[in-house]
């Protein structure tokens, strides 16, 4: 409250549309899916070399941002933004949560869509080229771009997803160039994200910084929950990245004039990176640790049962973006996870 950390957030990010899109289809909502992959598709529009992180909600492509100065704010927030300038930001992740929406469809029997499997082509030849760049990552930064880890991560998936959709027989592609391009942006990972000494993946590459987003590295399927880079970086995270109430925070902002967001101030613990703490750590085994942080995490919704962007534990209040489908969408999947794994006898 009082900070600059204010974005105008009345647009569909491909991300956000995404993993919504893949909770629909864990949960059996498949017409609301489909119809979800149709916008998805006429947003993309067969250009995948213009790809936007986000769209207006009829797939407006611009977005400009502007600062309305003679507003005071929520609570003396300010300055107030309408649009979004990171509209043209590069997030090569954005790739790989598309592709695993797409593969998702394809796996629980969503109809065949013919441009679907096209797009994953053309995703995949556009990465190709890419993949290699930093980029303004998950956390759409406004500081400099980065070897973010997590935006290589999901360049891995968006391959691994495609390999599987051809060698499934619904699509025709390179099979053999697609192996190698797969092996050599996991190689490169695990050699330039990972901290030999610390036992634990980094923000980007050379950094020292933890993020939260390397939770999703055994969730994708990256690594296997039982490798020992896995378990190290999940108990780094719980030990750097946790507030006092063991919930979790993106990264580092604390006592930082400018981080590497490139704004001042600090935030609250992100619901969805908590929700992944909990994931992880059913993963690894410490399922009784895991359902008390997601019964901790539902005690925050308030009396409609909804949760916003960010918990603030010295307000005790729920802060940003209200409601947030990122905070939703993990908690299903979660809860689907933690019942599978014994939690709950459901």
């Amino acid at each position: 409250m009082g900070g600059v950390r204010n974005w105008d957030y009345r647009y569909t990010w491909l991300r956000d549309a995404a993993i919504t899109l893949s909770s629909l289809l864990r949960t059996g909502y498949r017409e609301e899916a489909r119809a979800w992959r149709e916008w998805l598709l006429r947003a993309v529009a067969g250009d995948p070399e213009n790809l936007q992180i986000m769209y207006g909600i009829a797939g407006e492509r611009e977005l400009g941002e502007a600062e309305l100065d003679w507003l005071p704010g929520y609570e003396n927030s300010s300055p107030v933004r309408v649009g979004n300038g990171a509209a043209s930001q590069l997030q090569l992740d954005v790739y790989g949560e598309v592709t695993e929406a797409l593969h998702l469809g394809h796996m629980t029997g969503l109809a065949r869509n013919d441009y679907a499997s096209l797009l994953q082509l053309k995703l995949i030849r556009y990465l190709e080229k890419h993949w290699q760049e930093p980029d303004e990552g998950i956390w759409e930064v406004r500081g400099p771009r980065r070897h973010f880890v997590h935006s290589k991560v999901m360049a891995w998936v968006a391959v691994d997803r495609t390999i599987k959709l051809i060698e499934s027989g619904d699509a025709d592609g390179p099979l053999e160039e697609f192996k190698r391009l797969r092996d050599d942006i996991h190689r490169d990972v695990c050699e330039k994200g990972y901290d030999k000494e610390r036992n634990t993946f980094t923000q980007s590459y050379g950094s020292k910084e933890l993020d939260a987003s390397l939770l999703l590295i055994p969730q994708v399927g990256f690594l296997p929950p039982d490798d020992k880079r896995v378990i190290g970086t999940v108990e780094a995270i719980q030990r750097e990245l946790s507030t006092p109430d063991g919930f979790i925070l993106r990264y580092p902002t604390e006592g930082q004039d400018e981080g590497v967001d490139g704004l001042p101030g600090d935030e609250g613990a992100f619901l969805a990176c908590s929700f992944w703490m909990a994931d992880d750590l059913a993963m690894i085994g410490r399922v009784d640790e895991a359902r008390k942080l997601f019964e901790k995490l539902l005690a925050l919704r308030n009396d409609l049962g909804l949760l916003a962007e960010e918990w603030d534990p010295r307000l005790k209040r729920q802060v940003g973006n209200f409601p947030q489908a990122f905070s939703h969408v993990p908690l299903i999947d979660t809860a689907l996870r933690l019942t599978a794994s014994g939690a709950y006898g459901g």
